[in-house]
């Protein structure tokens, strides 16, 4: 299915942020969405055409996402996305972003009631095992031999049943301020051990991670770091030192910028969005503690019962392009998930992966996050 003559306009809901900053993480920075049921206008769709024969609409591809993906405040993959799989496939492509994202779809089939949607674009870790301890059988169909599949990077594959393929990750770290020194440049320490230092009292912003994707992410480094025994003694530390734990990224970040700390926990592509809107990078440095950024891959997946199988197989297979990549990369500000995408050596220049990504199974999330998250929780609330 090739070409087509006209565009139709992108369907969306808007969330604030910037895009990457949020758009990396996997929609709004909360764990994905309240269990509401509310969706906009484009969720609903409609039923989907049936192309085939001269005159006859082509067919509509429903592709769900989260409303950084398609109208962040500064750029997003969708309209590119939409405009370029418009203009070489006999394709509709219209852009569902419900408010509660993946649980719009769990609840849906909780209750047997048919998903209006082809294709999810956004999913991680967290959605998946929210996924299967709810549904017995599962939203997504298992992905073989997409083209493209075996160019995804080692290490970002986070379904061990194969029903979702990355299109892209970020990596959690530490982004400081230079200029915050009282004499010469500041320096933001290296290990997390060095963190807890005096000299860098109330000098960190962080999210919660109960509501946070960001601050889960930092908060599963710390757990890496020292240890399922060991991080409720460390973050005990980090309190004593004045740590700031805020509700979201944006939150944080705001804070951040207004230069209320020298430091926040954000992404190791800050430079790339502060390059491109002319900030001093100076005020934009990346640290990654202990040498590692906690990766944090998004994917996508094909709906099981989409009358659009092949078609949507096809749309994968388009994101997963290296000119796709690597436009999907500047535009959400984050990381390829292939290792052959298209980027320009300005992106590579501001964009900063760390000598080490580290981040934690399927398996050992579903059986632990839970209860570390709680355990936190507990102990940071009795302080």
């Amino acid at each position: 299915m090739r070409r087509r003559t006209f565009v139709r306009t992108v369907g969306a809901g808007g969330v604030a942020g910037l895009a990457g900053c949020v758009g990396g993480n996997g929609g709004s920075d909360g764990s994905g969405g309240s269990d509401g049921d509310t969706a906009t206008e484009a969720d609903t769709g409609s039923e989907a055409t049936t192309a085939g024969t001269a005159g006859s609409e082509p067919p509509e591809l429903v592709v769900s996402t989260y409303g950084a993906f398609v109208d962040a405040p500064s750029t997003s993959p969708g309209p590119w996305l939409k405009e370029t799989f418009e203009s070489e496939f006999d394709a509709t492509l219209t852009f569902a972003t419900p408010d509660s994202e993946i649980n719009y779809y769990i609840e849906r089939s909780m209750r047997g009631v048919d998903i209006d949607a082809d294709v999810y674009v956004g999913l991680n870790v967290d959605m998946l095992i929210r996924i299967d301890e709810r549904l017995d059988d599962g939203l997504f169909t298992t992905l073989d031999g997409v083209a493209g599949q075996t160019d995804v990077k080692e290490g970002l594959n986070f379904d061990p049943d194969g029903r979702i393929v990355p299109y892209d990750t970020s990596y959690v770290s530490v982004v400081y301020n230079e200029t915050m020194a009282e004499d010469g440049d500041y320096v933001a320490p290296e290990t997390f051990d060095e963190l807890l230092d005096p000299a860098f009292e109330g000098d960190l912003l962080t999210q919660n991670p109960t509501g946070s994707a960001t601050g889960k992410s930092f908060l599963l480094h710390t757990i890496d770091a020292k240890g399922p025994e060991g991080y409720l003694d460390y973050w005990e530390e980090l309190q004593a030192n004045d740590v700031r734990v805020l509700s979201d990224w944006s939150t944080s970040y705001n804070a951040f910028l207004e230069e209320e700390a020298p430091m926040v926990v954000s992404y190791s592509t800050d430079q790339v969005y502060a390059n491109r809107e002319g900030q001093d990078l100076a005020k934009h440095r990346i640290r990654f503690l202990n040498d590692e950024g906690y990766a944090y891959p998004e994917g996508m997946s094909i709906f099981e019962g989409t009358d659009r199988p092949e078609l949507a197989r096809e749309f994968l297979e388009f994101m997963l392009r290296p000119d796709v990549q690597g436009e999907i990369a500047q535009r959400n500000v984050a990381f390829p998930a292939t290792t052959t995408a298209d980027l320009p050596e300005e992106f590579a220049k501001y964009a900063q992966a760390p000598p080490e990504a580290v981040t934690f199974t399927y398996d050992e999330l579903r059986d632990n996050v839970s209860e570390w998250t709680q355990a936190w929780e507990r102990q940071f609330a009795s302080k």
